[in-house]
């Protein structure tokens, strides 16, 4: 996949190409947005996508925006987000797109009109044929660029332009929770990154699961914390996780440890602020505890997957009832990740 991070240099390369008489570019078929998370529905239209280059001859394209144009426009409301850039990156390249530009999103971009980005990402960097976005969908400064611009703008320009609706929600959804601590149809009929955030806040990971296609993943470094999980016979790796990511609600998950090793362990997830020891911590902590492990993580960067809640996070009278309620998670976690 080739990742295009200056789409007005890469403009500038295909002008001088075509002066210089190279063969005729056969252009991009492709779909413009965030993609955060890259869920079921942003694959049903990047598989759009790469049928449309097929009919047309064209290669398959997906402009996305590094920040988020909300962390721009809007700090304050900024959503947490579900993949990183690095992350989003390797989700994009499993879907077997052609290209992806990211562009960098500042107020100057903020500021450029839907036509301007259209004549230099859309037109100058891709030489765009076929176009498919939501029918909702708005881009450019004012958010005056439309599906209706765009059709406009290709009647002229030479490509085409398709409203995609809106991927419905799993019928079977709301099987996946054993909790009842959310209102299923309030999460709405379709699939979207919202969607999968407000799962994430109630701990149902499961559905945001089934919402994603895959596991929900966060990523971090491993810190030194104060190995009370050690002295209690349940070590931990003790996540650091930039803010900003969406993290589920305080809770004990089953999961997987993913290492640099490449090995997906089997692992019990704890997210808390550890009420039987602090009474007032100041933030939750992600602690994973690796199932038939002993070693040094230290200082790695670390990846867990959230497979299902098991209980919510509680105070415990003292050590034993803690140790003995760890020893239940963790053979809740090894019992249902034995049969995945």
């Amino acid at each position: 996949m080739n990742v295009i991070t200056d789409p007005e240099a890469t403009a500038r390369e295909r002008a001088a190409a075509a002066e210089s008489g190279a063969p005729n570019d056969p252009g991009h078929a492709l779909t413009i947005g965030v993609f955060d998370g890259v869920h079921i529905g942003h694959r049903t239209v990047i598989d759009r996508v790469r049928e449309l280059a097929a009919d047309l001859g064209a290669r398959s394209a997906l402009v996305t925006f590094e920040p988020h144009p909300a962390k721009v426009l809007r700090p304050d409301l900024a959503p947490e987000l579900l993949t990183g850039l690095e992350h989003k990156l390797e989700l994009l390249e499993e879907t077997g797109l052609d290209t992806v530009v990211v562009v960098p999103f500042d107020r100057a971009r903020a500021g450029e009109s839907a036509e301007e980005f259209i004549d230099s990402v859309l037109l100058g960097c891709l030489g765009a044929r076929a176009i498919v976005v939501g029918e909702d969908f708005h881009f450019g400064k004012g958010r005056l660029g439309n599906v209706d611009l765009l059709k406009q703008v290709g009647a002229h320009a030479g490509f085409e332009v398709h409203g995609h609706g809106l991927v419905a929600r799993p019928s079977d959804s709301s099987k996946l929770t054993g909790h009842g601590d959310v209102d299923f149809e309030d999460l709405g009929s379709a699939v979207s990154s919202s969607a999968v955030r407000r799962a994430l806040t109630v701990g149902e990971v499961a559905l945001a699961a089934r919402l994603l296609g895959r596991p929900h993943e966060v990523r971090g470094v491993v810190a030194t914390g104060d190995q009370r999980g050690r002295t209690i016979g349940f070590p931990t790796a003790n996540m650091m996780v930039e803010p900003g990511f969406a993290v589920p609600a305080d809770g004990v998950y089953a999961g997987w440890y993913l290492s640099p090793d490449g090995l997906r362990r089997p692992a019990a997830i704890n997210i808390g602020r550890r009420p039987t020891f602090y009474e007032h911590a100041e933030h939750s902590l992600i602690e994973a505890h690796l199932l038939d492990f002993d070693g040094d993580l230290y200082g790695q960067p670390a990846r867990v997957q959230f497979e299902r809640r098991l209980r919510g996070e509680k105070r415990f009278d003292g050590v034993d009832a803690l140790r003995a309620q760890l020893d239940r998670d963790v053979e809740a976690s090894r019992a249902l990740l034995q049969g995945e």
